[in-house]
């Protein structure tokens, strides 16, 4: 049985909100419907937490420092990775991006 995919699952998530958001369902057909919605959020919330996961792979070094690198591949003129510059209050602030 193949893994379901993330959109087909944020889709049915969707559906499952406007059918609780809109209301006229029993309350044992709205629990069943919430119990749906629970599973299917944990699961496009495993994919996310999954692809964020391999983003982060493929964009730091070995030294944990984030890379820059073209969305396409290889640049052309360069062939080496840039690093983002590293400040004096890199210390003070921790893993912060911004």
């Amino acid at each position: 049985m193949a893994e379901p995919k993330f959109e087909n699952d944020l889709e049915k998530l969707e559906r499952v909100v406007e059918a609780l958001e809109t209301g006229g369902l029993s309350l044992d057909d709205a629990l069943k419907r919430f119990e749906e919605g629970i599973k299917l959020a944990r699961r496009c919330e495993k994919a996310l937490a999954a692809a964020e996961k391999k983003i982060e792979m493929l964009t730091k070094d070995a030294k944990g420092n984030i890379v820059a690198e073209p969305f396409g591949g290889e640049d052309e003129g360069n062939d080496a990775p840039v690093s983002e510059p590293e400040s004096a209050d890199d210390d003070d602030e921790g893993d912060l991006l911004f």
